[in-house]
């Protein structure tokens, strides 16, 4: 077994125009107060990272992991989640993904997808710099509007949608693969990856590629009203990533999962501070030790009530408290000794 690192922080919701939060060094000073070990960085965010540069130079990447550790802080992964959101858009949301894209492919949806496998690509390479084996992002989708069979999906959509989202990410993957890095899926609603078993159809389409991981966040499973835990014993194998993120799910009379048009506050499935919502963090963090999960514990805050400033002071201690100094040794080991044969054999009547 080995033991999770952390706390760290995602710092994708901190990010603002006001001191602390409007620097590399800045927030990296907050976050260390605070007790976190280390920051996931946005890559869209310039203000912390230069991508191109980052895939083009590793004394960039070197500068930049020193001055990171000034703050006796690591990076954790880089994420690409609203760039990999834009590698499939379906047409239905092309204005309002258009908010994620340069103004220079705005309104050119095919252009918009080459600048989102281009930004792909500059991370898979950014990450071999940086010495990181694994990376957060979203897959995308092109069949999510047909996510509820009404009116009834024409046979082959959702096949043909699968193949097409695996033609877009295989090249991505391989050049992953070539630069030594995971890439990790945030499975998630919205998009066309959003549960297990649509992560296993892609995967299907993308021969099991090696590389094609996952990001486990339980608030989106609960949210979905999947089993969270039982997740993990599927999935263990390629959940290579980690968002400690609380969530509740608060059915009425009135609405379920699907929340009914309201606003955050106001659905059943809503997300949570670390500690306020439902999720059992001690049985995750059992589990994923128990299954040799050896990657960072990151903070992601997006909470419909309390501030972000309380989040992350809280989410530090509530990460370090459930992390588990997994043992080295059997607990009956005192009982033990040298392998006896003989003893074997005459215990066994043999």
């Amino acid at each position: 077994m080995k033991t999770i690192k952390g706390p760290a922080i995602f710092l994708a919701q901190f990010m603002g125009d006001e001191a602390p939060f409007n620097s590399l060094d800045s927030i990296c000073k907050w976050a260390s107060d605070l007790g976190y070990k280390g920051i996931q960085i946005p890559t869209w965010e310039t203000r912390l990272i230069d991508l191109n540069l980052a895939a083009e130079s590793k004394t960039y990447c070197d500068e930049l992991l020193g001055k990171i550790r000034s703050h006796n802080l690591e990076i954790t992964e880089l994420s690409t989640h609203l760039q990999g959101q834009l590698v499939a858009v379906h047409p239905a949301y092309n204005e309002m993904f258009d908010a994620f894209a340069p103004d220079e492919v705005k309104g050119k949806p095919n252009q918009r997808k080459i600048w989102a496998i281009n930004q792909l690509t500059l991370a898979a390479q950014a990450s071999k710099n940086l010495g990181l084996k694994a990376h957060a992002t979203f897959s995308g989708a092109l069949a999510w509007p047909f996510v509820y069979p009404w009116p009834q999906r024409p046979d082959g959509l959702v096949e043909t949608a699968f193949q097409e989202l695996a033609n877009r990410w295989t090249p991505i993957l391989d050049t992953f693969d070539e630069n030594g890095v995971d890439i990790c899926y945030e499975v998630h609603p919205g998009e066309d990856l959003h549960d297990g078993v649509s992560y296993e159809m892609f995967l299907d389409k993308v021969n099991n590629h090696t590389r094609a991981n996952l990001l486990y966040d339980p608030s989106h499973l609960v949210l979905q009203q999947l089993d969270y835990i039982q997740f993990i014993d599927h999935y263990h194998e390629r959940i290579k990533a980690f968002h400690v993120k609380d969530a509740e799910f608060n059915p009425s009379g009135k609405q379920g999962v699907y929340g009914g048009y309201q606003s955050w506050a106001n659905r059943s499935g809503r997300f949570r501070s670390l500690g306020d919502g439902e999720i059992d963090f001690q049985t995750i963090f059992s589990k994923l030790s128990q299954y040799d999960f050896d990657g960072w514990a990151v903070m992601e805050w997006e909470c419909c009530i309390k501030s972000p400033q309380q989040g992350a002071e809280e989410g530090a201690p509530f990460i370090e408290e459930h992390i588990i100094q997994v043992t080295d040794k059997a607990f009956d080991d005192f009982a033990g000794g040298e392998v006896d044969r003989s003893l074997i054999n005459r215990s066994l009547g043999l």
